[in-house]
């Protein structure tokens, strides 16, 4: 049964359960949105990480996705769960991948939150219907799956579970959609869902290559950075391969490289990690790094990020920012 929802004008304050990359990130974005962040995290340094993602993201927000008005000290940490909910009209959990950490969570959160509250999840991998699992009203939890960093890539992938109503997964996707990311509205759950998916083959098959001595970190980085990776941005790998068929198309991809589809170049299976490739993988990142900081790459990358949308047109006018429809707490 659908649970009766709150309008997506009426969201004015959002609550971010969890204060690390990706829930910090998620503060971010939703405060350049025009909203107030009231953020769930009980390590004694909560404050002080949050306070630096949200200086450190602030000068690409104001870059892209920013709305005029919108207050970079409209945020607050709480230790108690059910302050954190009081009052918002929608909550963003991103606790760790543990599965029984999360049913424990999502089921407190299901406790204290108004019943005409939808709470989406951050999962990178877990299902709903698992997560789930020991809540009272499994109707009104989603997943809204980002990708890192959540306050510059505009992806979120959104599914329910067997317990979800449709009609939250629609609300949610409008909420996302109206807080200016591009929504995947999913058919039903898939294990990591469609972007991890995809991401972890090359993952894995990167792995593999310096596991066995056949590249470095810095070749397979620079293979995709100069080559594949500067189509991905404009067609995805289905439309490039459907290029790379020419006039023919993907029909004629298909047909005249459909054979090597079989030749034995993949490694999909995950290599073991040995303390050996651990070791190899680090320092070809040290040396990949060429001597810059996290905070430096961070820079980089969120700079190139900003100039292929851009570029694409994937930057956001300023316009009025939301007003508040709900109670918030005071700015920390």
């Amino acid at each position: 049964m659908a649970p009766a929802l709150r309008s997506i004008d009426d969201v004015g304050t959002i609550a971010c359960v969890g204060a690390g990359t990706i829930g910090g990130g998620w503060a971010a974005y939703f405060l350049a949105r025009g909203h107030r962040v009231k953020v769930w995290d009980p390590a004694p340094d909560a404050e002080e990480r949050l306070g630096r993602l949200i200086r450190a993201a602030w000068p690409a927000l104001e870059q892209l996705d920013m709305l005029d008005g919108a207050d970079r000290h409209a945020w607050s940490v709480h230790t108690d769960l059910a302050e954190a909910v009081d009052g918002v009209g929608f909550v963003q959990e991103s606790a760790p991948e543990d599965l029984a950490l999360k049913r424990r969570l999502l089921a407190d959160l299901d406790a204290v939150t108004a019943p005409d509250v939808v709470i989406g999840s951050s999962t990178s991998g877990f299902g709903m219907t698992d997560m789930a699992a020991e809540v009272v009203r499994p109707e009104r939890f989603v997943v809204g799956h980002p990708f890192n960093p959540p306050y510059l890539i505009p992806l979120v992938e959104v599914v329910g579970g067997e317990g979800t109503a449709s009609e939250v997964v629609d609300w949610a996707a409008e909420f996302y959609t109206a807080s200016g990311k591009s929504v995947i509205r999913m058919d039903r759950e898939v294990p990591g869902f469609i972007a991890n998916r995809l991401q972890e083959a090359l993952w894995r098959e990167a792995l593999h290559m310096v596991d066995n001595g056949e590249a470095t970190v810095e070749q397979i980085d620079r293979s995709i950075k100069d080559g594949p990776g500067l189509r991905w941005p404009m067609h995805g790998p289905m439309l490039t391969f459907h290029l790379a068929g020419g006039e023919g198309g993907m029909a004629h991809m298909l047909d005249h490289f459909g054979p090597s589809l079989k030749s034995p170049w993949t490694r999909l299976e995950a290599p073991e990690l040995t303390e050996e490739l651990r070791a190899g993988v680090v320092a070809g990142c040290d040396e990949a790094s060429a001597g810059r900081s996290v905070a430096e790459l961070v820079a980089e990358r969120d700079a190139g990020i900003i100039a292929i949308r851009r570029l694409l047109g994937g930057a956001q006018p300023l316009g009025d920012a939301r007003s508040p429809g709900d109670a918030g707490q005071g700015a920390s």
